[in-house]
């Protein structure tokens, strides 16, 4: 099983590199990249700045498409794989919960994609992803679609609903990112180990 971290965004809203930010003494993405190897043998960072990144993966990869976003650092990511599954996250979510990475893995037999539906919100930066997606993930840049479910369409889709994680996380906190001063304030306040599940 492989491990993809996203960490190429531009941190906007937050207004300084989230990734790095301290969280009970240790960068960010330093807990989620821990809290992701409980279940997987390579962790993977998708970023630009390899250098930056080098020490909290075995591999740092930058996206192959620039200016694509999203997409592009999941495609980096599952192409730079050892393994035909693997397990996408954001950089900057502290809460990962290895019993329900674990579960993703457990749906994903017989799917090429499998993601936590809401309504019409989809969360595609804690799922799980085939390598066999790579084909319709290019085919879809090369179109101009850069929404990453614009291939949904043309894979095997698991939309998992909240419902079915309530014995897990009830409260979805896996899936709660950190995107702002306050939202990183709030966290800080109450962790001084790092944040708990």
């Amino acid at each position: 099983m492989s491990g993809v971290i996203l960490a190429g965004g531009a941190s906007r809203r937050m207004g300084n590199n989230k990734a790095l930010l301290p969280l009970g003494g240790r960068p960010m993405i330093a807990i989620v990249a821990e809290r992701l190897r409980a279940v997987v043998d390579e962790v993977i960072i998708a970023a630009d700045d390899v250098q930056t990144y080098a020490p909290y993966a075995d591999r740092c990869v930058p996206d192959r498409y620039a200016g694509v976003g999203t997409l592009a650092g999941i495609h980096a990511g599952l192409a730079a794989a050892r393994n035909d599954l693997a397990l996408v996250v954001g950089c900057d979510m502290p809460f990962l919960d290895p019993r329900v990475l674990e579960w993703f893995v457990q749906a994903a037999a017989g799917y090429d994609v499998v993601v936590l539906r809401q309504g019409d919100m989809v969360e595609p930066l804690h799922a799980a992803y085939r390598r066999t997606v790579l084909p319709e993930i290019e085919a879809a840049i090369g179109a101009g679609r850069r929404r990453v479910i614009s291939f949904f369409p043309a894979v095997r889709v698991r939309s998992v609903l909240p419902a079915e994680l309530v014995g897990l996380d009830p409260a979805l906190r896996s899936f709660q990112n950190v995107n702002t001063p306050d939202e990183w304030r709030a966290i800080s306040a109450g962790s001084r180990g790092g944040p708990t599940a």
